[in-house]
């Protein structure tokens, strides 16, 4: 059994959920999970609950950027010589605009 942890709010999160995803979900919700810098239990916590998911950058989630950008030219190659462009693929470059706007939007106030 895991232990027991506290959530922000000081209360105890102590009731587990589970569901099956498909090969092709989980690893789009690892990548996803990677970028954002957060824990997995956190991350899916506030998409089901509707709220905003921030990135903080650290080397983590520079590393998982850095990897999913390759991942997403060598998808880029794969298109351009003929291949349809998935559905996965589209919902990846979506979040890493996201996470790229919100980066600009830090740095022009942060100077």
């Amino acid at each position: 059994m895991s232990l027991k942890n506290l959530d922000n709010h000081n209360r105890w999160r102590n009731k587990t959920v589970a569901f099956r995803v498909s090969p092709e979900e989980d690893e789009q919700l690892e990548a996803f999970v990677k970028m954002s810098g957060l824990t997995k239990q956190d991350y899916i916590t506030r998409r089901l609950l509707c709220r905003d998911v921030v990135v903080q950058g650290n080397p983590r989630v520079y590393k998982a950027l850095r990897d999913q950008f390759a991942t997403v030219l060598d998808e880029l190659r794969r298109i351009e010589a003929g291949a349809g462009v998935e559905d996965e693929l589209l919902d990846t470059i979506y979040f890493i605009a996201e996470i790229m706007d919100g980066m600009r939007e830090d740095n022009a106030y942060g100077e």
